[in-house]
């Protein structure tokens, strides 16, 4: 007769042993707050509404990408890398913080950015400066192949000095960087206890959402986890997040724990990446008027506006608590300032002495 599989307990035990044995270098202060959104939830017709302070991760003004990093820039512990490089796009939060965690780390930053001409260094172009960030910055090109191409170029040319670079991919979505996001679902589920609950996050290069729907899937398995993409259509984000939660469940000892078609992705909110949007831009005005919330334009303002979309709609249900997971973003609005104008009354008094 054969032996019974272990229970859960035994399980998860395993997986929570595993989960600590993978290499992490501490870079976020974590965990983060879980607040209530009473006046939103209230506006959306919803029973519960709590927010997942993502963005209070304290790495380069906080973001979901702290959690990524711990991960994959564990190697530069063992003292063989002098240099950190990535790639992203002009206001990349990733690319951001990979130079803020690079400096925690004693380590030096390069970027690699492309997209369109900018006249000034705002937002996060900005604190990559502050950083000591040198920038190649690539023009009206933001393809991913040519960022990873002119990255490992520059590798090359660093090599060659005798300098022992670093590479991290495009959003640090990797096998090991999801991992920060099961070991968030973690922290999650220790904060909400059991039960049903709706998680909405916004969705870029996909390693987040990979590591939200496997953990999910092992700590917090009445969870429905709700992406919403601010760049690319559906079908291909549902299919990497899969590949990439196939890959941090190997290196949790597991086989894979979910298919593409486990994974729930909402394309219709992104417009154009990069680019504020209309619902953006009243999700953005709305969070901050109704809970003092501030959102960015590119991600976290589009995924916002995609949960106001969803939970207008009826396709999530109001009766059942939903987390929106702020992932950060708050330099970029501070290159949207144009956008914002006229968001309220602006009126310039001259003093009766000036008169």
């Amino acid at each position: 007769m054969a032996a019974a599989p272990p229970g859960r307990e035994i399980v998860m035990s395993l997986v929570e042993e595993r989960l600590e044995a993978v290499g992490r270098v501490p870079l976020a202060v974590l965990p983060t707050p879980l607040q209530e959104a009473p006046r939103l939830a209230a506006h959306l017709g919803l029973a519960g509404l709590l927010v997942k302070r993502d963005d209070l991760t304290g790495l380069a003004m906080g973001g979901n990408k702290a959690r990524k990093l711990e991960y994959d820039l564990a190697p530069t512990a063992s003292g063989e890398f002098d240099v950190v490089l990535t790639v992203g796009g002009p206001q990349s939060n990733h690319a951001v913080l990979t130079a803020a965690a690079a400096r925690r780390l004693g380590l030096e930053a390069k970027l690699v950015l492309g997209g369109p001409d900018v006249a000034h260094r705002k937002g996060n172009l900005l604190l990559g400066a502050l950083y000591g960030a040198e920038t190649r910055y690539l023009l009206d090109d933001d393809a991913n192949d040519s960022l990873a191409a002119a990255m490992e170029a520059w590798a090359c040319e660093l090599r060659a000095t005798g300098r022992r670079p670093f590479l991290v991919p495009l959003g640090g979505s990797t096998p090991n960087g999801a991992l920060g996001y099961v070991r968030a679902m973690r922290e999650l589920a220790a904060q909400l206890g059991p039960g049903k609950v709706q998680l909405v996050a916004a969705v870029g290069s996909c390693g987040t959402l990979a590591g939200l729907a496997l953990g999910a899937r092992l700590f917090l398995p009445a969870a429905r986890v709700v992406g919403i993409s601010v760049s690319r259509e559906a079908d291909p984000i549902a299919a990497r997040a899969a590949e990439l939660a196939a890959g941090s469940a190997a290196l949790l000892g597991l086989p894979p724990q979910l298919g593409s078609a486990d994974v729930e992705v909402h394309d219709a909110f992104r417009g154009e990446y990069g680019v504020a949007t209309e619902a953006g831009r009243e999700a953005i005005l709305e969070s901050a008027r109704l809970e003092g919330l501030l959102l960015d334009p590119v991600y976290t303002g589009k995924a916002m506006a995609g949960f106001f979309g969803l939970a207008r709609s009826g396709v999530l249900d109001p009766a059942v608590p939903v987390v929106f997971l702020h992932t950060g973003g708050l330099p970029i609005l501070f290159s949207f300032d144009d956008d914002f104008d006229d968001a309220a009354p602006f009126t310039k008094v001259f003093p009766r002495s000036a008169r």
